[in-house]
């Protein structure tokens, strides 16, 4: 499912990155509880959970390190049900080029970026720090909430 562009994000939109997802599915305490939480806070009405494809993408990699393909592919499956999924075009590319160029951040953590710029959300959902700083996104860390 792809968000239109031309419709803004309300101040209930999160970009959720990839440490939610994996904390949620894992089994190490309080992450697991906290990330759930979070997640099923999201699902119940309180906002609405976006993600980028990269994100889809580096869950399935890191669940394939720690299981079968099977479950692996599931996983992003159920993930894609419940957060909308944005596409990943040109425009996020070079956006998180520009970000790479211009602030500290690198890699997946600048396509999770770009893609929130890209369609106007202005809240993304971390543990990861190097979210900080990033001009238009506000990290919110769920592991302490």
């Amino acid at each position: 499912m792809s968000a239109d562009r031309s419709n803004p994000m309300d101040e209930h939109a999160v970009l959720v990155d990839a440490n939610v997802v994996i904390y949620a599915l894992g089994h190490a305490e309080p992450q697991r509880t906290r990330c759930r939480a979070f997640l099923e806070d999201l699902w119940s009405g309180t906002g609405r959970g976006y993600a980028s494809v990269e994100m889809v993408q580096e869950v399935v990699h890191h669940r394939l390190r720690r299981g079968g393909r099977a479950d692996a592919v599931n996983d992003a499956r159920d993930m894609s049900k419940l957060l909308i999924v944005l596409d990943f075009d040109h425009e996020v590319l070079e956006r998180s080029l520009e970000l790479i160029e211009t602030t500290s951040i690198r890699g997946r953590d600048a396509v999770h970026a770009a893609t929130a710029l890209a369609y106007g959300i202005e809240t993304i959902a971390s543990s990861d720090p190097a979210f900080d700083g990033i001009p238009g996104i506000t990290r919110v860390d769920p592991l302490t909430m």
